[in-house]
């Protein structure tokens, strides 16, 4: 699977009131981001589970898109620390959101704030069909004791057993919604977090048969685990206001990718300064659990030519103007002190990363 990346250093900038300020500046800039690339996309982001539940039966059954009922939802993991999955959820979609905003992108929630109640799984998946999303993600965080698990660490994408009987869920997720899911899995990987090593994932995908969402959804869907709220660190991370907006880039960049990137892309899609794309076969496809009935033949995405230069710090400082939004974004707790020193780095990955996308520079990792 390839993925476009670009890591590229700041030198010596400093942050002014709203904007990265070069040192130096280039005097032929090339072609940079103008905010219109994902213009008449759709992204269903569903921030995992709810503030609340009252007044609501969590254990109502409901449709789990196999011919059985389920409980209507949960109320989610409680980190070590703890943070409740729900704010941990709802603060990476926001900083996600903005993101892809600011980029031209129409975002729909699945709920709308992070105190009341969020919605049934088949609510959800309903959200997300009547939204006619390019692609939806479900972003959650995953436990395995209620007390501290050392030895279970890592991240995953829940993926569907095939078949799934409905026939435009099974096409949406044997097809966009497994390309995507790869996607961002390696976005994850080329961004340094360690797949899980439990629950039979394999390699960063973990095939179920037992989650509603997926077998509902007849749009590409991407269901992240972002991490083990049981274990020391992963914990650390997903509570941190760092930690998150670590995570909220690497979902921008695997969703960004496959909008702009993969076989399901719009063909008029343009994108400015691109070099002629070639087309690299698929890599090997990925052992995922025993329990696939089916294995789906999946689409290879367009990949760009593999030289890359680094984007000057002139290209960082406008695309990181562009992406303020993400930067503004309310709610967060200390949010208006998540630049700093310490996670600039942080930041302008995310700038460099979707500025290698949009304009075809990069290579395959």
């Amino acid at each position: 699977m390839n993925r476009f990346a670009i890591k590229a250093g700041l030198g010596a900038c400093v942050l002014g009131a709203s904007a990265l300020i070069p040192a130096q500046v280039s005097a032929e800039p090339a072609a940079t981001a103008t905010g219109t690339e994902l213009s008449g996309m759709t992204v269903f982001l569903d921030p995992g589970h709810q503030g609340s539940s009252e007044g609501h039966d969590l254990a109502q059954q409901v449709n789990d898109g196999r011919g059985n009922t389920k409980d209507c939802q949960t109320s989610g993991m409680t980190s070590l620390g703890g943070v409740p999955e729900h704010t941990i959820n709802w603060n990476v979609s926001q900083l996600v959101k903005s993101s892809l905003e600011s980029l031209g992108a129409k975002v729909v929630l699945s709920r709308q704030d992070d105190t009341g109640w969020g919605g049934c799984i088949d609510e959800r998946a309903r959200a997300a069909n009547e939204s006619n999303a390019d692609l939806a993600v479900s972003i959650h965080a995953d436990s395995t004791e209620q007390g501290e698990d050392a030895s279970k660490h890592g991240f995953h994408m829940i993926i569907p057993s095939l078949p799934i009987p409905d026939e435009k869920a099974d096409a949406a997720q044997s097809g966009g919604g497994l390309e995507a899911s790869k996607m961002m899995r390696d976005a994850y990987k080329s961004d340094g977090f360690v797949p899980a090593n439990y629950a039979g994932v394999n390699d960063g995908l973990q095939t179920r048969a037992d989650v509603a969402g997926p077998a509902l959804t007849q749009v590409p869907l991407v269901f992240v685990e972002m991490g083990n709220g049981s274990n020391k660190e992963d914990s650390a991370q997903l509570e941190s206001t760092d930690g998150q907006l670590k995570h909220a880039i690497t979902i921008t960049t695997g969703i960004v990718t496959y909008l702009l990137t993969g076989s399901e892309a719009a063909p008029a899609q343009e994108l400015a300064a691109a070099p002629a794309a070639t087309t690299a076969p698929e890599a090997g496809e990925d052992g995922a659990s025993s329990t696939t009935t089916t294995t789906p033949k999946a689409t290879t995405p367009k990949s760009a030519n593999p030289q890359s230069t680094a984007p000057d710090s002139a290209q960082l400082s406008e695309l990181m103007e562009m992406l303020a939004p993400l930067l503004e974004v309310q709610g967060l707790d200390g949010l208006e002190d998540l630049v700093n020193d310490k996670n600039l780095g942080l930041v302008s990955d995310l700038a460099s990363t979707l500025l290698a996308v949009i304009t075809g520079a990069g290579g395959a990792n």
